[in-house]
């Protein structure tokens, strides 16, 4: 059955979808592919924690990357290379001229040095990153291992990626380069982000962020015999106070946060710098330079207060005050298409299997993507999981099943053949 055109309304286009992912699941080797799946939980985990025991802390994903090469090349991959970047890339050719991708991020949130107290007991896995995502990678070479094993037929090739750069100051570093290559970027047709545990969500709607790190410098002193010197601590107070005043829509919803404060050497000295850290998040480009253009504003506000009042403590001019605003986050925000195709592939395949899950927003490596007005959602590599971005993450491997069955016959209602 060729592909339905994008255009095609929902309601009209799921029915038909529904039954062309029937078919496909009836097919002898989507059979194999799905039965296989079924005996091979033990091996899933194994994958699972020997990744989570390899650190991969932001800019420092090297060795996880070189495992996921190795796996990829023992599932018969081809063209397994890891970029510039460091993502990893294997490729399951096919003869179509686009592609699909399956990614998942290989990095943690975790520093370098952080205690990886990675264990299972029972139906759980415990330790840092094991869900986020461990989850996510474990799933990718599942759906990789079935294909292989069963001899799936693809009409068009299949790109696996295990990208670096999805957590904090990552800040989609993986995903952009992807993008930016010469290599994929027109190649890709559709792009499938597994992001942690569950079966339960998509994420269509990409969540941006803006993150600037706000540094006031002054001329410093002693807080008695320098008292009346421009204190840098007093111009972010001056700045935080003014910039939360700043009305947010609470649709489309757009926040803001103070994260981190740091400055100062001790209580009697005046600072000779201070800064923080600013978040912003909006599904609406638009909202969220609006609340940069107020952090500019009230910032050069807070300067002029400030130096003013130095000037009055001292009863002449004040020494100088210098500032710096350093964007350290930029994620774009996106939405896609509610009659998309990928939409309504995963909503079929989900009425399929009899799965509930609601469309959300969030910030994940489909954030790429979905900018540019790509086709890209961001789904859950089954199972459950807790505790993420903390020492006591956990993920429960009970009903890993249905989520890698959902991947599957996602994959294949994208890229398969006959």
């Amino acid at each position: 059955m060729p592909p339905l055109d994008s255009h095609t309304e929902l309601s009209e286009s799921l029915p038909i979808l529904q039954q062309e992912v029937a078919r496909r699941a009836a097919l002898p080797e989507s059979r194999s592919a799905l039965a296989w799946l079924h005996g091979q939980e033990a091996r899933f985990s194994s994958w699972q924690l020997e990744l989570a025991r390899i650190p991969a802390p932001p800019f420092g994903e090297a060795k996880r990357g070189e495992w996921l090469a190795e796996r990829f090349r023992e599932l018969d991959l081809e063209d397994v290379h890891i970029d510039g970047v460091g993502n990893v890339l294997g490729l399951r050719p096919a003869p179509g001229k686009q592609c699909v991708t399956l990614s998942a991020h290989i990095d943690t949130v975790f520093p370098p040095g952080t205690p990886l107290s990675v264990r299972q007991q029972g139906n759980r896995l415990y330790g840092p990153g094991v869900s986020d995502n461990g989850a996510g990678v474990a799933a990718m070479l599942a759906i990789a291992a079935a294909l292989q094993q069963a001899k799936v037929p693809l009409a068009m090739p299949l790109l696996f990626i295990g990208n670096v750069g999805e957590e904090g100051e990552g800040d989609l570093r993986g995903m952009r380069h992807i993008f930016a290559s010469a290599r994929w970027k027109d190649l890709i047709q559709s792009s499938l982000v597994l992001d942690g545990a569950g079966s339960d969500t998509i994420v269509a709607e990409a969540l941006g962020s803006l993150r600037f790190e706000v540094i006031v410098r002054g001329p410093g002193g002693h807080s008695w015999s320098d008292f009346g010197a421009p204190n840098p601590i007093l111009v972010l107070a001056r700045a935080i106070h003014a910039f939360t005043q700043t009305p947010v829509p609470s649709s489309p919803k757009t926040t803001f946060n103070i994260g981190v404060i740091r400055g100062g050497t001790s209580v009697n000295s005046i600072p000779e710098s201070a800064s923080m850290r600013v978040d912003i998040r909006s599904t609406s480009m638009t909202e969220m330079e609006n609340l940069e253009t107020a952090l500019r504003r009230e910032l050069e506000v807070a300067m002029r207060e400030e130096a003013r009042s130095s000037e009055n403590r001292l009863g002449q001019r004040s020494p100088s005050l210098s500032h710096e605003i350093v964007v350290i986050g930029n994620r774009p925000a996106g939405e896609l298409d509610t009659n998309a195709r990928i939409l309504q592939v995963i909503r079929a395949v989900d009425a399929h299997l009899g799965n509930v899950a609601q469309v959300q927003r969030a910030s994940t490596d489909a954030n790429i993507p979905l900018s540019l007005g790509r086709e890209a959602i961001a789904i859950g590599g089954g199972g459950t999981g807790g505790g993420a971005h903390t020492l006591q993450e956990w993920f429960d491997c009970s009903d890993r099943e249905l989520g890698l069955k959902r991947i599957l016959l996602t994959i294949l209602a994208l890229a398969g053949g006959k």
